[in-house]
C-alpha cells in the first residue's frame, strides 16, 4: 500500500495508513505500507514493490496518487486497488467505493480484478507520453489547475479549487482547436473522459466508462465565465447537461489539441497540472488491472 505522506489529506489523517493496514489485516490480507519518496517516486517504488513478488497495489490518498503510480504499473498483470484519502476521489466515487477509506478497505475482499484501458498524453514537453486514467481537460479547467495555490488545497482541499475557479470569472477566456474523428472544432474547454463524474460531484460525461477503450469527449464553446459557463454548472449540477447548446459530446479514441493563437492554454490530467498545448490523447487498450466491485461490471 503506497501513500504520500506529504499530501493535504495525510495530515488531518494523522495515523491513517496504520488504520488502513489494521483494517485489511483484520480482513486477512498481508499489508506493506510503504510511503513515497517525493514527486515523481510512487511509479517506481511500485514497480520495484511488483518485481519483488508483490501480488496487489493499492494506493491509499486520491487521484493524483493513483496517478503517480500508473508508470510502475501500466503493461503489468498485477491489479490495483484504490483506498480513497484524497480532494475529490473522483475514482472511488466512480467505482461506488465511496470516500471512507476504512470503509473502502473493508470492502477490498469483494472486488474483482478487471482489464481496462487507460490514456496517454503526448505533449512537446513530453513526447513520451504521460499515462492517465480518468480524464484530460484542456483550457478552461486546466488553466484552474495550474492557477491553484497547492498550500491552500494542501489545507482546505477541494475549497482550494473553488477559490482558483472564482479568480477566473471575469476572465475572456482562449479558444483552443480539437481535432477528433476526422473533425475539427473551436471551443474553449475539452474534455476527454473516461468516467461520468467530473471533480467528484458533477455528472458531465454520462456515457463514459473505465469498461470501453474509448473516451466520451465534451466540448464546451464560449468565451464568458459569467454567461457561458455558470449556464454549463448550473446544467450539470441538475444532471442536465447533455442537452445545454454550447455543449458537444463525441466518442473518440484520439484527440488532438492546438492553440490558434500564441496564448499559453493549460491541460491537466487526472486533476494534475500537465503543461501547455499543442498536446494529444489517446487510447492505450489493455494497459492494467483494476480492482472494481462487482456491480461496477453491471453498468453499460
Amino acid at each position: 500500500m503506497i501513500y504520500n505522506p506529504a499530501a493535504g489529506g495525510m495530515r488531518w489523517r494523522r495515523g491513517l495508513p496504520g488504520r488502513v493496514a489494521d483494517t485489511l489485516i483484520a480482513g486477512g490480507h498481508g499489508v506493506v505500507v510503504v510511503p513515497t519518496q517525493g514527486p515523481g517516486t510512487a511509479g517506481r517504488i511500485a514497480r520495484e514493490r511488483i518485481d519483488a513478488g508483490a501480488d496487489l497495489i493499492l494506493a491509499l490518498g486520491g487521484d493524483g496518487t493513483l496517478n503517480e503510480l500508473l508508470p510502475g504499473i501500466v503493461h503489468t498483470d498485477v491489479p490495483v486497488g484504490v483506498i480513497p484519502a484524497g480532494t475529490a476521489n473522483v475514482l472511488a466515487r466512480e467505482l461506488g467505493l465511496g470516500c471512507n477509506a476504512l470503509g473502502a478497505a473493508r470492502r477490498l475482499g469483494e472486488c474483482v480484478p478487471q482489464r481496462i484501458s487507460a490514456g496517454l498524453l503526448r505533449s512537446e514537453a513530453d513526447p513520451q507520453g504521460r499515462h492517465f486514467l480518468l480524464m484530460a481537460g484542456a483550457g478552461f479547467d486546466a488553466h484552474i489547475v495550474y492557477e491553484l495555490d497547492l498550500s491552500l488545497k494542501a489545507k482546505l482541499g477541494q475549497f482550494a479549487y473553488w477559490t482558483s475557479s472564482f479568480k477566473q470569472l471575469f476572465r475572456t477566456l482562449d479558444e483552443l482547436v480539437v481535432e477528433a474523428n476526422g473533425e475539427s472544432f473551436r471551443c474553449t474547454f475539452a474534455l476527454a473522459s473516461r468516467v461520468r463524474n467530473y471533480a467528484g460531484y458533477l455528472e458531465i460525461a454520462r456515457h463514459a466508462s473505465l469498461l470501453k477503450p474509448e473516451f466520451e469527449l465534451v466540448l464546451f464553446e464560449g468565451t464568458s465565465t459569467v454567461r457561458h459557463y455558470s449556464k454549463y454548472l448550473l446544467a450539470a449540477l441538475a444532471g442536465k447537461a447533455s442537452n445545454v447548446k454550447g455543449m458537444s459530446f463525441l466518442r473518440t479514441r484520439e484527440v488532438t489539441f492546438s492553440r490558434p493563437s500564441d496564448a499559453p492554454i493549460h491541460i491537466q490530467v487526472d486533476g494534475e497540472y500537465a503543461g501547455r498545448l499543442p498536446a494529444s490523447v489517446e487510447i492505450v487498450p489493455d494497459a492494467l488491472t483494476l480492482l472494481v466491485p462487482p456491480a461496477y461490471l453491471k453498468r453499460t
